[in-house]
């Protein structure tokens, strides 16, 4: 490859595109370097579900509302459908409902709406939840087909604002102008760093000092067998009002939380709330699991599966299914932050969302990010050279 790029962008996942997005807007010359010859990781292995309303109040939420913003932008000039807008969170038990009130008098509630069980029975008439007390409705979320999103993000990237591919290269050493790949020798002025869950191909030491492991999660794509049964837009359940940091935050959770320890605990324990999505055949593709290692086994619990699909039958009343698809995701995981943003040597940025938040978050992100490059203003919560957890 000839001449200097502006900014190398190492990783094709959703981090790595959202990077490439924002520089190449600013009419930069961008390269992005990845090691797959498309993206194979947690950016397609999710829910594509670009979700606002429960996401950690102040940055996060604010990264998330520009990031849902980019995509409403961006996905029709990509030819990225938009399968569903919206979120519909069911409160299953009476003291959710202080959760969600609590919620609304927040900033973040402006455009969202309490519905009554009546409201929910007749706006969505194919759900029938085993109990409801009530509902959360956002208007805010996005929902796309990651598996078929990401490429037609990069397609795009590549066809209308220039960005350069080199796919199937491993960057092997980083020493500005010049990076060292499998592939040949790119000179960029510019680097940021997105590797996603691989903590050891570049600045491992420097990753070392976050004590990051990695989350595993349990997916499916289901095809519902009950005639008419259609779901009308996104779905969550109690269990994410005890996981979602926006609402888990507030006080009134910690009353829930309780029940649901009590009442749910199996679930709990394995780290599941209930996202269900659906796809533009009538399949839905529901999850989650959490399950925390170093190197997370490559083996999947059936039976945490199964508390998943118990979930999904409380929630929208389906009984009957077919399992089409079953698969795991990793993403890098940290205790206390929802994403790293490191500067491990002049005019590079090592940027990790440590948080699953990457879809919902990444263009939010790479906005701060790209400023700090080219600008000189730090993202929020940025690590200076020499820094570190």
């Amino acid at each position: 490859m000839s001449g200097v790029y502006d900014l190398a962008v190492v990783g094709g996942g959703i981090l790595g595109l959202a990077h490439a997005y924002e520089a190449a807007r600013r009419g930069k010359r961008v390269v992005l370097i990845d090691r797959d010859a498309q993206a194979n990781g947690a950016s397609v292995r999710n829910f594509g579900f670009i979700t606002v309303t429960g996401q950690d109040r102040g940055t996060v939420w604010n990264r998330a509302m520009k990031s849902r913003n980019v995509w409403a932008d961006v996905a029709p000039k990509a030819g990225i459908r938009v399968e569903q807008k919206g979120l519909l969170l069911l409160a299953q038990r009476p003291l959710a409902m202080p959760v969600l009130e609590a919620f609304m008098a927040t900033e973040m509630g402006e455009q969202c709406a309490l519905l009554t069980p009546e409201e929910v029975a007749s706006r969505y008439p194919t759900l029938k939840p085993a109990a409801i007390e009530g509902a959360l409705y956002s208007p805010h979320e996005l929902r796309v087909e990651s598996r078929d999103a990401i490429p037609r993000l990069a397609a795009w990237l590549a066809g209308a604002l220039g960005v350069t591919f080199l796919r199937q290269a491993l960057v092997k050493s980083i020493a500005l102008p010049r990076i060292e790949t499998t592939a040949g020798m790119v000179e960029a002025e510019q680097v940021v760093v997105c590797p996603g869950d691989d903590f050891l191909s570049l600045y491992p030491e420097r990753i070392a000092r976050y004590n990051l492991t990695r989350c595993q999660l349990n997916m499916l794509r289901i095809v519902p067998e009950e005639p008419g049964f259609a779901l009308p837009l996104p779905v969550m359940s109690d269990l994410s009002l005890v996981r979602y940091e926006g609402y888990a935050r507030l006080a009134e959770a910690a009353a829930l939380k309780q029940q649901l320890i009590a009442e749910q605990k199996p679930f709990l324990d394995n780290g599941i709330h209930l996202i269900a999505v659906a796809s533009a055949d009538g399949s839905l593709v529901v999850g989650d699991s959490h399950h925390y290692a170093t190197t997370p086994p490559p083996f999947a619990d059936v039976g945490v599966d199964d508390l998943i699909l118990e979930e999904l039958k409380a929630v929208t009343g389906l009984k009957r299914w077919r399992v089409a698809e079953r698969w795991t995701g990793t993403y890098a995981s940290a205790s206390d932050r929802g994403v790293l943003i490191d500067t491990p040597e002049p005019g590079v940025r090592l940027v990790i969302v440590t948080s699953g938040t990457g879809a919902s978050t990444g263009f939010g992100i790479a906005a701060e990010v790209i400023t700090s490059l080219f600008d000189g203003v730090p993202a929020v919560g940025e690590e200076a050279e020499g820094e570190a957890a």
